[in-house]
């Protein structure tokens, strides 16, 4: 048994579970692991997040993940999870943590994800629009940047700044233009594309940010009809929130890598949280915000485009590739609103998104 097993091993056993039976999950893209679990107790999941396990594939990902502001513990997902369950949404109970261990054994909230049970047969715009509603009620909540982990401790969250933003959308330029191009970008190039984008960061900065969790779309939120209003929508991997832009993870919900989201479906959502960002806050200015998203939108894409290279080639993960058409195509439609008009040539010009 190796060092880490037996430290999996005894936590369960201190917390009663260590006679349950373990069904490895699969893993989600950064370096935790989760297993699901069934006993005399119920069901229940656990985390298994090394401590420092960003930097066991190199110091270079430690060092992205310091300047995106990627957690590297689970002590902001303590921390978030609580403030989520204070304002009625539905995160994972914590039935048990060894925090400087990085082991915590959840709730498990089922099987039932967006990405599952609409494809079942549940109501594609119901559940859409309860998700819709869970940002909306984040949103009008007071923002705090220190969030009790219930260790004793804060955990203070990082703005979603401009630094962490150009570090994501480097990605791009770093991963993915070699694979599609086979070398990578002259570096004039690179350096007029980040122009671009700390011109638009400087645009956009919002003036009141709001907790941003990041991955928020059909693969991370599960739907919990017997519960009522916003608690219907059972919200996980959030541990790398952040204080940022409204538009974020309605970019992320509605962008999804990962899925189709009818464009018709998408409207109607953007326009339900418009109305409802306008009814908590008579000064909301919808073209502003409009131009937010797109610009979201983009950022989140160029990142993602990066990222999806990355774990093909780097982490021979190859499967990712093929989420890649779908990303280029909301990438392609964000390049059209007329604020991003710069960036629109700049790919026409240096690594077009053809396909």
């Amino acid at each position: 048994m190796s060092e880490r097993e037996q430290e999996i091993a005894d936590f369960l056993h201190r917390a009663g579970w260590g006679a349950a039976n373990r069904t490895r999950m699969a893993d989600d893209a950064g370096y935790r692991s989760y297993q699901r679990l069934s006993g005399a107790l119920g069901g229940a999941i656990l985390m298994n997040a090394p401590p420092g396990g960003d930097q066991l594939r190199s110091a270079a990902a430690g060092a992205y993940n310091r300047l995106a502001h990627l957690a590297t513990d689970c002590r902001p997902f303590a921390a978030v999870a609580r403030y989520l369950q204070g304002l009625g949404l539905t995160a994972p109970q914590i039935l048990a943590a060894d925090l400087p261990r990085g082991l915590m054994l959840l709730e498990d909230l089922g099987d039932d994800l967006f990405a599952s049970a609409i494809p079942a047969g549940a109501d594609e715009t119901q559940l859409y629009g309860a998700a819709i509603d869970v940002l909306l009620a984040l949103h009008a909540a007071k923002v705090l940047d220190r969030l009790p982990v219930g260790d004793g401790g804060d955990h203070v969250l990082s703005q979603y700044d401009a630094g962490a933003q150009e570090a994501e959308v480097r990605l791009l330029c770093e991963w993915y233009a070699p694979v599609v191009m086979g070398r990578a970008l002259e570096e004039p190039a690179q350096a007029e594309f980040l122009d671009h984008w700390r011109h638009l960061f400087v645009r956009v900065t919002p003036a009141r940010p709001v907790l941003v969790l990041r991955d928020y779309h059909a693969q991370n939120l599960f739907w919990l009809p017997q519960r009522r209003g916003v608690a219907r929508v059972g919200l996980i991997d959030f541990q790398d929130g952040l204080l940022g832009s409204p538009a974020y993870d309605l970019v992320s919900l509605l962008e999804d890598a990962r899925r189709d989201v009818p464009p018709g479906l998408a409207a109607v959502m953007l326009a339900r949280y418009c109305a409802g960002a306008a009814l908590a806050d008579s000064g909301f200015d919808e073209a502003g915000f409009r131009t937010a998203y797109a610009v979201a939108g983009a950022q989140r894409n160029c990142k993602i485009l990066g990222i999806f290279a990355r774990l093909a080639k780097r982490d021979n993960k190859p499967a990712y590739l093929q989420l890649i058409p779908r990303v280029r195509a909301c990438l392609r439609q964000d390049l059209q609103h007329p604020a991003l008009s710069p960036l629109k040539d700049w790919f026409a010009a240096h690594l077009p998104l053809e396909g």
